[in-house]
């Protein structure tokens, strides 16, 4: 099941969902949207899935940033989100995607005990100008059955308590002893 607007509101009053700023207004009937932050990230260097990859800051003008296809941005949501009660998850909202803009490649899945900013991983299928604080996703939650088990409870967890926008660390698999297919 996923939680309504007003339920997300009353899981907030709770303690049982955390939507840091929060505004009342971002409610929809079954999510909340989300803002981009003021901050958006290139790769620097050519990627190695193996490696650790510097990221380049790209700053925002007055007149907002222009998107090109074929480049994978990484931004972020102003709001830091936390819940140990549900899966949360983020997509982005209609009118984004009428302007050809993606805000996830696949990493759309949020774990249950996840605290942090949501790394958006940005495409778009035209030239586009972004700006800082646009309405770019929703955030919904849904209802957990069985035993759950906490992303917050692994020290080792990639992406757990951040602040900000964090490349890739599949890097460190290969540390922790993933094996290279034959």
């Amino acid at each position: 099941m996923i939680l309504t607007g007003l339920k997300i509101k009353e899981e907030i009053e709770r303690g049982r969902i955390g939507i840091d700023p929060f505004d009342a207004s971002k409610l929809n009937p079954n999510s909340y949207n989300v803002t981009l932050a003021n901050e958006l990230f290139v790769y620097a260097d050519p990627l190695d899935a193996k490696k650790p990859s510097k990221l380049l800051r790209l700053p925002f003008k007055e007149d907002g940033f222009r998107l090109f296809p074929g480049r994978l941005y990484l931004g972020r949501t102003a709001e830091r989100t936390w819940t140990d009660a549900y899966a949360p998850m983020i997509e982005g909202r209609s009118s984004v995607g009428r302007l050809g803009i993606f805000i996830h490649a696949t990493a759309g899945f949020g774990d249950v005990g996840f605290n942090g900013f949501w790394t958006l991983e940005i495409s778009c299928v035209e030239p586009v100008v972004i700006y800082p604080g646009i309405e770019i996703g929703q955030i919904f939650f849904h209802e957990v059955s069985g035993k759950k088990t906490y992303y917050g409870d692994d020290p080792d967890a990639k992406y757990q308590n951040n602040d900000g926008v964090q490349g890739s660390r599949l890097w460190r698999d290969f540390k922790s002893g993933v094996k290279e297919a034959l």
